[in-house]
């Protein structure tokens, strides 16, 4: 969702700032620029496998920095940043309205996503939302994409086009088999990452992904 379909003006890593603090890690220092890097990488996967990353796999750590993330981000929610991507909102229904089935998912906890479709008033944008928590896995993992075709009760997984902003998105619907798996320039990812990630296409916007699908 954050940066495909919802623009959070950056709070992310405002979030982690916080969080990383709570998981041990300095302050300043190398630590925490490699560590603010790696999320930076890692966008879009879910935010407790990126902190055990961080911690080493010290479970107590990792889960103290993800309870920190996700208090921080619900707070962060409430200070007006967080709008939808030009475009996104209208290009969900057009694809809807024309039969096709539209799946949101997020690196987020469950709570997180219901936080921000609350604050959005999208209760009832999507046919489907998903987090980590339902699928099983994750991002990269195709988890996530394999999920949505089962609860959507698709036949074919290479009726699917996948959108999402970080390489881990690409490669989460490349791993499902999807047969459009684009990435979106409003993101975390540039052209480059979303290219070398294995993207069958770049598009500015939602709103060029959704012209791509319909023709």
């Amino acid at each position: 969702m954050a940066g495909t379909t919802v623009s959070d003006g950056g709070l992310v890593l405002q979030a982690f700032d916080v969080a990383a603090t709570a998981a041990g890690i300095p302050d300043d220092g190398p630590e925490r620029e490699h560590a603010r890097q790696y999320v930076i990488d890692t966008m879009g996967q879910s935010k407790i496998t990126v902190f055990r990353a961080l911690t080493g796999d010290d479970e107590d750590r990792a889960q103290a920095g993800n309870r920190a993330f996700e208090a921080a981000y619900d707070d962060l929610i409430g200070t007006g940043d967080i709008r939808p991507i030009a475009g996104a909102a209208e290009t969900i229904a057009q694809l809807r309205g024309s039969g096709i089935k539209v799946a949101l998912t997020t690196g987020f906890s469950r709570a997180t996503q219901h936080r921000l479709l609350d604050v959005l008033g999208w209760s009832d944008v999507a046919d489907l939302t998903l987090s980590p928590e339902e699928a099983g896995r994750g991002r990269p993992y195709p988890d996530l994409v394999l999920r949505a075709v089962l609860d959507l009760g698709i036949d074919d997984v290479r009726t699917v086009a996948v959108l999402g902003d970080t390489s881990s998105d690409v490669l989460s619907g490349l791993r499902a088999g999807a047969r459009i798996v684009a990435g979106t320039l409003t993101g975390a990812h540039d052209r480059t990452q979303l290219e070398g990630a294995g993207a069958t296409h770049v598009v500015d916007s939602i709103s060029d992904f959704g012209q791509l699908v319909l023709s």
